[in-house]
């Protein structure tokens, strides 16, 4: 998390990778996407979404997994074993 935090500090690029979230402020948070999508919901996730706006918002919900023990909204980072499981399990899901 530190290597994190120093490659936006040392790199003056804090501001432009939080655009996304400033762009995104007051959003509904709904994204409709027509491609295979599958999301895990890692427990200590900032929004922690509901298989059912999955449901609504991805017309090709391929994997859906909400039952992760450890993780939150940088799960890449703090789990990354667990994070990488969720990517390979979808992954041979996709045709």
């Amino acid at each position: 998390m530190l290597d994190n935090i120093t490659l936006y500090w040392l790199t003056d690029t804090a501001a432009s990778s939080a655009r996304l979230y400033w762009q995104n402020y007051g959003a509904s948070g709904l994204t409709t996407l027509d491609l295979p999508v599958g999301p895990s919901v890692f427990p200590h996730e900032l929004v922690r979404s509901p298989k059912i706006w999955a449901e609504r918002a991805y017309s090709d919900l391929v994997y859906f997994n909400d039952r992760i023990p450890l993780g939150g909204h940088f799960a890449a980072f703090e789990q990354p074993l667990l994070f990488t499981q969720e990517v390979r399990k979808f992954a041979r899901l996709v045709k």
